[in-house]
């Protein structure tokens, strides 16, 4: 992709983030720390940096030659046409990212960053985000350690499925606890309980639902031995 290319991709980012029906921050939050940053760029003020731009292209699949173009399909084979290929890499299927979440303790914490080690085509899962181990078993036996679960961003954090399983990433005033728990309402509003399925693990967590940066539902999950 040439230089003088990434002038357009502003305005085209803008017009995908609309058609998601996402905001600055929903849409641009899991890729960049700044997201004030591109408002200019989308209004054409201000021309995207090289590695943002392969970074936004990467998380959302986004079709570059249209993104420089305007021409052609918006999104890759894995955004709505996976099954065309036989061979799954990463253009088609969902990144198996190979982490501890137990083990983070950063505000910085970024999965679109993370290395995949594999990709897996499985077609109920294929809307996902990630998958990720799990470790540990405080979910057992709603999940095991050692199986996979598959993960999907929740765009609008104010929509829960209580008694449900989701990834919770929050920030500093929470002490960025990354975990995976089962998430029921609490009394106050502005609080959310989180709830390990293991009986063996007692005690809540209680946190401000404002301290949640981040939150991905749990889809379902995969046994090691069927990959």
């Amino acid at each position: 992709m040439i230089d003088n290319q990434r002038e357009n991709f502003g305005p085209r980012l803008k017009e995908i983030r609309l058609a998601k029906k996402m905001t600055l921050q929903e849409f641009y939050s899991p890729i960049a720390k700044h997201v004030n940053n591109f408002s200019p760029i989308e209004n054409g003020a201000r021309k995207i940096g090289k590695r943002l731009s392969e970074d936004v292209v990467k998380y959302y699949h986004i079709n570059e030659d249209w993104l420089a173009t305007g021409i052609g399909d918006i999104y890759n084979d894995v955004e709505g046409q996976a099954g065309k290929k036989n061979k799954v890499d990463a253009s088609e299927g969902v990144p198996f990212i190979n982490i501890n979440l137990s083990d983070l303790a950063t505000g910085e914490f970024n999965l679109a960053e993370e290395k995949a080690e594999y990709y897996v085509n499985f077609k109920p899962f294929n809307d996902c985000d990630f998958y990720l181990p799990v470790y540990g078993e405080s979910m057992f036996p709603k999940y095991a350690s050692g199986e996979i679960i598959a993960i999907k961003e929740v765009v609008n954090k104010e929509v829960i499925q209580w008694g449900e399983a989701y990834l919770v990433i929050a920030d500093e005033r929470a002490n960025n606890i990354t975990t995976v728990k089962l998430l029921f309402e609490h009394e106050t509003e502005s609080k959310i309980v989180l709830r390990a399925a293991n009986p063996d693990y007692k005690g809540d967590t209680i946190l401000e639902r404002n301290a949640i940066k981040r939150l991905f539902i749990i889809k379902g999950k995969i046994a090691r031995n069927q990959l």
